[in-house]
């Protein structure tokens, strides 16, 4: 599929304004903004594996497309939800353990890069990665 691969974050876009929206301290949003992220993306079919690699941890999980799961960001902020695919996007909602508000990501392939879309509490930020 067109996400399978290893992606290494390139750039991003209001990326630390976001993570001020999301509640994260300066500190933590310093590091993070220089945080070498790396995705491994493996699709069969509606199940994914991913793989995240960055200064801060390791992390895999596995999810089916349209079933609820729990994940923790870096700074531990836990959410629940679930990714779908809308034409050549993938498009995650989840809900914050904490607060109940709603964090919306997408995932879609641009120019050969992948773009990945946040948005929270209004405040909309992006991640470009590179194929490695």
């Amino acid at each position: 599929m067109a996400f399978n691969g290893t992606w290494k974050v390139d750039r991003s876009e209001n990326y630390e304004k976001f993570m001020e929206q999301m509640g994260i301290n300066m500190v933590k949003r310093k590091l993070a903004a220089h945080d070498n992220l790396k995705i491994t993306l493996e699709q069969t079919g509606e199940k994914f594996h991913v793989k995240e690699v960055s200064t801060f941890r390791t992390l895999e999980l596995d999810f089916t497309l349209g079933v609820n799961f729990d994940y923790a960001l870096a700074d531990g902020t836990e959410l629940s939800g679930s990714w779908i695919t809308e034409g050549d996007m993938l498009k995650g909602t989840f809900t914050r353990k904490d607060n109940g508000k709603i964090l919306t990501t997408t995932r879609k392939i641009i120019d050969g890069e992948l773009v990945q879309t946040y948005n929270y509490e209004g405040v909309d930020a992006k991640r470009i990665f590179k194929k490695s």
